[in-house]
């Protein structure tokens, strides 16, 4: 499934994704064996993420999402909205937040400081891509799939304008 009139390159194939979540899975696995897990799932775009993921985790867990929103009309506004909050309760529990891509840091560190103010036990980033060349505030990625350069990229649950969250790898746009 691949688009031509508006994809460029593949920049990660579907084969690459699947090994590295493969990995992630028994990473995440041993470090949180015989914890209380919850896994947290930003959406829209890290639901594809998510999901493979938490196959891939050999515990007992809890899934839960949540969605925020840190952009109005298309650039960042500085402002982040809890659109859908969680359904369980994470006090006490280990909570493993999954993202699509980290950029900045803004949105990831307000989440943060919202879920700290819960009480869990422990708070752990799992990002599947992550662009430092953009990062403003420092934050700690326990679980990192892939290192990217500053280029916009869409599929495996990354959209522009909401299409190509369906295409197996990551790919760049066309200009």
């Amino acid at each position: 499934m691949i688009f031509p009139e508006k994809i460029s390159d593949i920049l990660i194939p579907s084969e690459k994704l699947s090994e590295r979540i493969s990995e992630l899975g028994v990473e995440i696995s041993k470090d949180f064996k015989d914890k209380d897990l919850t896994v947290v799932g930003i959406l829209k775009g890290s639901a594809l993420f998510t999901a493979d993921l938490v196959r891939a985790i050999e515990l007992p867990l809890v899934l839960d999402f949540m969605a925020v929103s840190s952009y109005g009309k298309g650039s960042p506004t500085g402002v982040v909205k809890i659109l859908k909050d969680l359904d369980t309760e994470i006090e006490g529990r280990e909570v493993l937040i999954v993202e699509d891509i980290v950029d900045t840091g803004l949105t990831l560190n307000y989440l943060i400081k919202i879920l700290r103010a819960r009480n869990p036990s422990g708070i752990s980033l799992c990002v599947l891509l992550d662009r430092t060349v953009r990062r403003i505030i420092d934050l700690r990625i326990a679980y990192r799939g892939f290192e990217i350069p500053d280029v916009y990229v869409v599929g495996y649950g990354l959209d522009h304008q909401q299409l190509y969250r369906n295409l197996p790898f990551i790919a760049t746009m066309k200009e």
